[in-house]
């Protein structure tokens, strides 16, 4: 029965995950920043703060949202137990 669990499971994660790209994809057609230059912000992101805390480069998430006032540009980083680097 676990293995039936993990199928759903990885479907629903699947799912979220193709939703949230058709988001990134949606707005940034509606903005002048390329999918591709997102991706090189995010690695610039994530070597600036690996040099001073523990992270799972894998794990970071930047999206780009924009309302009718503003876009805003968001950088999820999940810290690792131990934190900082020494």
């Amino acid at each position: 029965m676990g293995w039936f669990k993990k199928l759903f499971k990885s479907e629903e994660k699947s799912s979220a995950v193709a939703k949230t790209r058709l988001q990134m994809v949606l707005t940034h057609d509606r903005s002048d920043i390329s999918p591709g230059l997102l991706e090189e912000i995010k690695d610039d992101i994530v070597e600036v703060i690996a040099k001073r805390l523990t992270i799972d480069p894998d794990s970071v998430v930047v999206n780009l949202t924009r309302t009718q006032r503003e876009s805003r540009l968001v950088a999820e980083i999940p810290l690792q137990a131990n934190g900082r680097r020494r």
